[in-house]
């Protein structure tokens, strides 16, 4: 499609968009051919690519959409795929909307929205974003509008400066409105002036009450003493004091202290004045106000006594924090180890998953060839060693998929009881105390029942396979105290217990007893990922686990988990034999060449016809192009700017939505947050067989179609 030597009065046209214009392709569109374009098309184009401003111009009927360089940043990762695209099936979030903008100035009108609130899908997540819209038709040759022209200007940060500055002023005004209440509130209980030639009062009836004078008492002749008498014993020689300085030297006069109350309670006030003398330089009146403080001096008691708590509470914390700083660097050396093991688990995960999907395929096509067939079985059994030895990588680095459900441990021996008596054999035996009524908690249930018979087994070896193994549940209140530190939070948890009464770990050995593939056995006798699977597990359900033992006397393992509510989950069904063929169509979409092409050649030998995409970006620009498919089989970290959980989001809004299947060694928090997928969210883990595959497919096949 060369169209530039044709560019009749597009000379001018200069940018990224004005080059993107002339080489695509509009011969599908309603715009036709672009050496076709009529000459008002062309002038309003050339008007659009001169704008420093975002415009985007929806031509014809469906709104194609043709737009500027200033609109491209706008569109962010949905640009180049705007470019001639409907603009319903561009932004299908804010369809409704647009279809409505189209009707309006395709019939004559215009439209304005200021500071215009929507809500967009950016990166794949639901975002507020405000923007000023003006729209207005463009005419075609004939004059009739043919167009809408579309100025869009973000006014999003502008919009969240004005609410926090709202928010501030009405901060303010609170804060002013309580400072003048303070004020107006600072009860004066009365005033009054000490003649002091004669040693008499004159006061007005606030003062007369504080001091409980007598009512028929002249308030002009007032005796001091009695006031004095009134003051607390503990601050009335301090009071006398004051008096004396104020009165010999002038000095201003302030002074806190207790008045007994007629009902026998002191009540803090606070006396301020001052020493007048006469012409000779003798102290003659010492006029003065009294001013409530009781709930002031209440509040700085309090506060005298919460300090001292606060110091005794930081000599403690620092004791804490000295000990949790320890439990931090074990936790990050932990985390360190955990990123490592991850990343090589994710890699051999894909490296795995090429090795067994053409072994799978080996197998099918000389399924007549015993020689074959022994040799792959043997070389599948190797695969899945290797998939058994990522898993339990994946589980340290707390990036295994984790399916958490609410369960009660009451149901823990029911799973596990059978399994125990082969593992341990006869002469080691299990008592299991739980609770009458224990807390649920929410977790996975296999990767439970998994976290135990390995601690159980690690007990029996340590017993040298003769004692007793206790397993406990509790119901606990954690204190904040107790989980400074661990990265829990203070609450309701259920403490599950494994103890043995076996050969015990040193100090140095319990350091280290959590790291990968650290293990006391002789070579050959264990993998040392037992006990890092379990701190893996823990630590990804939202709990903590620790080790306690002494040696020669014993070892126990805690696990807390946080407390859930709600009722039990009812384990899921199996999905009915036979059902796992099916002709619907799929996009694949995986960077991957080796994996992309044995799942593709795994799915259609089951029956579904597939479509192959290299990356997010490929993908959606074939379902922008109109491709229809009845799901999307995407892995979850490819490189493009569309990422699969945008792809995801953009197959979700649609109508119906359009199901999704991700696949990947770990999720690395992409798809979801602690690697729990949502309830509208499927995952195959990698390396997956040809029956893992097809039943996961037709799983979520039959869950979009209920």
């Amino acid at each position: 499609m060369h169209f530039l030597s044709q560019d009749h009065g597009c000379e001018g046209w200069r940018g990224e968009m004005a080059a993107r214009i002339r080489e695509f392709d509009w011969s599908p569109t309603d715009l036709g051919p672009f050496n076709q374009w009529p000459p008002s098309l062309r002038t309003a184009v050339q008007f659009l690519l001169a704008s420093p401003v975002p415009l985007v111009m929806l031509w014809g009927r469906l709104g194609y959409m043709i737009y500027n360089d200033a609109y491209s940043v706008f569109a962010g990762g949905r640009h180049p795929y705007l470019l001639g695209s409907p603009v319903e099936l561009g932004w299908p979030e804010v369809a409704d909307f647009n279809r409505n903008v189209v009707d309006t100035c395709l019939a004559g009108g215009t439209l304005s929205y200021r500071n215009k609130e929507l809500v967009l899908l950016r990166n794949g997540v639901p975002e507020d974003v405000w923007m000023d819209l003006y729209y207005s038709p463009v005419p075609g040759d004939d004059g009739r509008p043919a167009g809408v022209m579309s100025i869009v200007v973000e006014t999003t940060a502008h919009m969240l400066s004005e609410r926090a500055r709202q928010a501030a002023e009405r901060a303010y005004r609170a804060t002013n409105e309580r400072l003048q209440m303070a004020l107006n509130t600072g009860a004066v209980l009365g005033s009054f002036v000490w003649d002091l030639k004669h040693d008499r009062l004159s006061a007005d009836e606030r003062f007369a009450r504080t001091f409980s004078y007598p009512p028929q008492w002249d308030l002009d002749q007032l005796p001091s003493a009695f006031a004095m008498e009134r003051i607390h014993g503990d601050d009335r020689e301090r009071v006398r004091e004051l008096i004396d300085l104020a009165v010999r030297v002038g000095k201003p006069y302030s002074a806190e202290y207790r008045v007994l109350h007629a009902d026998g309670s002191y009540r803090w006030v606070q006396a301020s004045g001052r020493c007048d003398y006469d012409d000779n330089g003798q102290a003659s009146r010492f006029p003065g106000v009294l001013i409530d403080i009781h709930e002031r001096k209440i509040a700085e008691a309090s506060l005298l006594q919460l300090t001292r708590n606060l110091e005794q509470r930081v000599e403690e914390e620092v004791r804490a924090r000295s000990e949790a700083e320890d439990k931090l660097r074990q936790s990050q050396k932990l985390e360190a180890i955990g990123s490592l093991t991850g990343g090589v688990a994710h890699d051999f995960n894909n490296v795995l998953q090429v090795i067994a999907g053409n072994l799978h395929l080996l197998a099918r096509q000389q399924g007549d060839n015993p020689q074959v067939q022994r040799r792959v079985t043997a070389a599948i059994a190797a695969v899945e060693r290797g998939a058994k030895l990522s898993s339990q990588l994946l589980a340290f680095a707390r990036r295994q998929q984790l399916s958490p459900a609410i369960y009660n441990l009451r149901r823990l021996y029911d799973g596990l009881g059978e399994l125990l008596l082969r593992a341990l054999g006869e002469t080691v035996r299990v008592r299991m105390q739980v609770p009458e009524q224990p807390w649920s908690i929410h977790v996975d249930r296999n990767q439970l029942e998994n976290a135990v018979l390995n601690l159980a087994i690690n007990a029996r070896d340590a017993m040298n396979g003769e004692g007793v193994i206790a397993i406990s549940a509790e119901n606990l209140v954690l204190s904040r105290e107790f989980c400074a530190g661990k990265d829990i939070v203070a609450g309701n948890y259920v403490r599950l217990s494994i103890s043995d009464t076996g050969v015990g770990m040193s100090p140095a050995i319990l350091a280290q007893a959590f790291e990968p593939f650290f293990t006391t056995k002789p070579d050959g006798h264990g993998t040392g990922l037992g006990l890092s699977m379990v701190f893996g597990f823990v630590k990804q359900s939202a709990g903590h686990v620790e080790i306690s033992s002494v040696e020669g006397q014993g070892t126990t393992v805690q696990m807390y988990f946080p407390r859930a509510e709600g009722v039990e989950s009812a384990d899921e069904l199996p999905l009915a034999n036979g059902t796992l063929r099916g002709e619907e169509t799929i996009l694949v979409v995986e960077d991957d060449d080796q994996v992309r092409a044995t799942a593709a050649e795994l799915l259609e030998q089951s029956g579904y016809r597939v479509i192959t995409a290299e990356n997010g970006d490929v993908a959606l620009r074939f379902l922008l192009d109109g491709l229809s498919v009845d799901m999307i089989f995407t892995d979850v970290v490819m490189p493009g700017q569309v990422k699969s959980a945008d792809l995801a989001a953009w197959a979700q809004a649609r109508t119906p939505p359009l199901p999704v299947l991700f696949a990947s060694g770990h999720t690395r928090d992409i798809i979801s947050r602690n690697n729990e997928l949502a309830p509208h969210q499927h995952l195959l883990s990698k390396p997956y067989g040809p029956e893992a595959l097809t039943a996961m497919v037709r799983r979520v096949l039959q869950d979009a179609t209920g």
